[in-house]
C-alpha cells in the first residue's frame, strides 16, 4: 500500500473532493513501466482536476498530477531498467490517466524520457511541465531565427510558472528580457530571475485602434493570450515570433491581426507540451539541463506535500501561486 491524493465524486450531488488515501499497486492503470515517484508539481490543470474538474476528469476515482520524476521499479520495456531515473510530462497523465500525486505510477514506456545528466528528480520537477513548456517556447523562437542581438524579448505572465522559467532561460542565454506583470510587488522577484525591464500589464491590455505600433520586441513568450496577445503582435519587430502557450486572458484576440503577419512577417507559434514527439521532449530536457540556471530556479520553488494540494489547487485557480510548487510525494 502507498499514499496518493485521490479525487472522488459524489454521484448524488456531483461534487468532488480530494484527500490523501492509501491505494495498492493493483489499483493503478495498465502500463509497461512502474515508477517509484519522488516528486511532482502543481500546475493550473492540476487545480482544475483537484477542484470541479471543468471536463478534464471523466472517470473517478482519479489521481491528478500532470508530471512526475522518479526511479523505475519494474519495466516490461527494454529501454528502461529498474533503477533508471526518468521524467514524464504531458501525454494527458493526471487527466485521462492517473498521474504523479502518488508514491507510485504506472505508464506506457513511450511517455517517459530518461532524466538527463545534471538533473535529479527534485530539480526536474522544479522545472516541471511549466519549465518544459517554457523551454519548448524558447526553442521555437530560436528555430525561427531569434538571436540575442535582435533586441528585447517580452515574456507575458512572467511571475507564473511558465513565465518565470522562460525569463530565467532567456536571461541566462544572454537575451534582454522584458517581463510583464500586473503585480508591482513581483519586480524584485523577476529581476532576480534576470529580467532587465518590467512592463506593467496595463500597458498591454488597453485595446487600440492602430493596426500596427512601434516595433519594440524581437520576440515574445506569451502565456496570457486574449487582448494582450493582440496588442503584443502589433509591437513585434519585423520577422519576429511569438510563442503562444496559454489562454489565461481568453481565446479571443482583439485587433487587425492580419497586418503584423503581412506587413511585418510576424510568426505566431503555438506551443503544445502534451503531445510532443519523443525526440523533441528529449532535446528539450537536455537543453534544460544545460541552459537553465539552477540557482535562479531555486528562487521560484515553493515546497509542498500531498496533503497541501487541495488548498494549493484552489489557490492556483485564483492566481495566488507564484513560481513553481514542487510536491514531495513521500513527505
Amino acid at each position: 500500500m502507498f499514499n496518493a491524493l485521490v479525487v472522488t465524486k459524489d454521484e448524488d450531488s456531483g461534487k468532488t473532493s480530494a484527500a490523501v488515501q492509501q491505494i495498492a499497486v493493483d489499483d493503478l492503470p495498465q502500463g509497461e513501466v512502474l515508477v517509484a515517484v519522488e516528486y511532482s508539481t502543481l500546475n493550473y490543470k492540476d487545480g482544475l482536476c483537484i477542484g470541479p474538474g471543468a471536463g478534464l476528469v471523466r472517470k473517478y476515482p482519479h489521481v491528478p498530477g500532470i508530471d512526475f520524476a522518479g526511479t523505475v521499479e519494474e519495466s516490461a520495456d527494454a529501454r528502461y531498467k529498474p533503477g533508471d531515473k526518468v521524467v514524464l510530462t504531458g501525454r494527458r497523465v493526471g487527466e485521462a490517466h492517473w498521474g504523479g500525486y502518488a508514491q507510485k505510477a504506472r505508464v506506457l514506456a513511450d511517455w517517459l524520457v530518461p532524466l538527463p545528466e545534471g538533473l535529479d528528480s527534485r530539480a526536474a520537477m522544479a522545472v516541471g511541465t511549466a519549465g518544459f513548456t517554457a523551454m519548448l517556447a524558447v526553442m521555437a523562437l530560436e528555430d525561427h531565427g531569434l538571436q540575442k542581438d535582435h533586441g528585447p524579448v517580452l515574456v507575458t505572465g512572467a511571475a507564473g510558472g511558465v513565465g518565470s522559467v522562460a525569463t530565467a532561460i532567456l536571461a541566462h542565454l544572454g537575451h534582454e528580457v522584458a517581463a510583464v506583470t500586473g503585480r508591482p510587488e513581483q519586480e524584485a522577484y523577476l529581476r532576480g530571475l534576470g529580467a532587465s525591464q518590467i512592463v506593467p500589464r496595463d500597458e498591454l491590455t488597453e485595446v487600440t485602434r492602430k493596426p500596427l505600433e512601434s516595433e519594440q520586441w524581437a520576440g515574445c513568450v506569451d502565456a496570457v493570450a486574449g487582448a494582450m496577445l493582440g496588442r503584443v503582435l502589433k509591437q513585434i519587430k519585423y520577422g519576429g515570433s511569438v510563442a503562444a502557450i496559454g489562454l489565461a486572458g481568453g481565446a479571443a484576440i482583439e485587433g487587425a491581426l492580419i497586418t503584423p503577419f503581412i506587413l511585418r512577417s510576424v510568426n505566431l507559434l503555438g506551443i503544445d507540451s502534451v503531445m510532443q514527439p519523443y525526440d523533441n521532449r528529449l532535446r528539450a530536457w537536455q537543453r534544460i539541463a544545460r541552459d537553465l540556471p539552477m540557482d535562479k530556479l531555486e528562487a521560484m520553488v515553493q515546497p509542498a506535500t500531498l496533503s497541501d494540494l487541495p488548498q494549493l489547487g484552489a489557490d492556483i485557480l485564483k492566481g495566488q501561486v507564484k513560481g513553481r510548487v514542487v510536491v514531495d510525494v513521500n513527505a
